[in-house]
């Protein structure tokens, strides 16, 4: 449950462009989960599925789709898209940072002088800018985080701790006399308003660029390898893996554990399901899956011969 504090649910409606059901000056004092809702909280409901939970809810005031069937007495905030107004709520109601006092650099940081740093820039501890870099104006950089060398983020960017950022290609030329390590020239491009995750690790790239456009969103442990580019405004989840100079469109959508081969092209508005591995193009916008549920070992062997005698 979020901390404290008071509003009037007609100034969350104005805030969140919602529509107030019910009473606009009953005041709310937190955002929580419509199954742990307080008499002064405010929750929401995205999903119908869960519409039974109308009839139980302590909160104060439930934010709904406008489709959904209201229950007489209640307050609601109504909206055509209900996930965004809780998005927007939780920036209300969101606890105040605990390192608002220390400096916007922190001592134990290390830079460069080589690379330039913006206006109102945060590094955390221990956070190391290599050669050649390039932070601009807004971004946070959290604890523990590394960027390699010729790395550029845009402005209103955040890095979550423990992010490897423009580090080495895995790239070497095979040789009787064992691997030569192919030196990673290019850069790593980080657009404006993109968020890693925690523990991500992005290449540099070998010639050209690795590219990550504007607005996308990584979550924890993702490994975007040299000089692939990820489009605008796409977001993929926690422990997905995408092999060299893949090429990906804009509002890509990629679930947990999935990968993607390298040296591949993946068009605009595409969706890949948990789980899933890529190894061909992909030439049209829509949804993709290859999940296989786990099975007992002796009947997973039997399915995989069936699998196989189908292709």
């Amino acid at each position: 449950m979020s901390e404290d504090k008071n509003f009037t649910l007609a100034d969350l409606a104005e805030y969140t462009n919602s529509k107030v059901i019910g009473n606009g000056d009953a005041v709310v004092s937190n955002l929580a989960s419509i199954k742990n809702a307080n008499s002064k909280s405010i929750t929401f409901l995205s999903n119908p599925k869960y519409s039974n939970f109308l009839e139980t809810t302590s909160a104060i005031a439930v934010v709904v789709h406008e489709s959904i069937v209201i229950k007489e007495g209640m307050n609601y905030l109504q909206s055509d898209d209900p996930y965004a107004v809780f998005a927007k709520l939780s920036s209300i109601f969101k606890k105040q940072d605990p390192d608002k006092d220390l400096p916007l650099i922190h001592p134990s940081a290390v830079i460069s002088p080589s690379s330039n740093i913006g206006k109102n820039v945060t590094l955390g501890a221990n956070v190391v800018i290599g050669h050649d870099c390039i932070i601009e104006d807004n971004v946070i950089i959290k604890s523990n985080v590394s960027l390699v060398q010729d790395v550029h983020i845009g402005e209103n960017s955040i890095i979550h701790s423990n992010s490897i950022l423009g580090s080495d290609g895995f790239g070497y030329a095979p040789s009787k006399a064992g691997y030569i390590k192919i030196e990673q020239l290019g850069k790593l491009i980080i657009g404006s308003n993109v968020e890693i995750g925690a523990g991500c690790s992005i290449d540099r790239g070998a010639l050209d660029n690795t590219e990550i456009h504007d607005g996308v969103k990584l979550d924890n442990q993702v490994h975007i390898a040299h000089n692939v580019i990820i489009g605008k405004d796409s977001a993929i989840a926690a422990c997905c893996a995408i092999a060299g100079s893949s090429v990906i469109g804009k509002n890509f959508q990629m679930g947990g554990l999935s990968g993607v081969l390298g040296h591949l092209s993946i068009c605009d508005d595409v969706i890949i399901g948990a789980h899933t591995l890529i190894t061909k193009n992909i030439k049209k916008p829509g949804n993709y899956i290859g999940i296989m549920p786990a099975q007992n070992q002796k009947d997973w062997a039997k399915s995989s011969i069936f699998i196989k005698n189908r292709g």
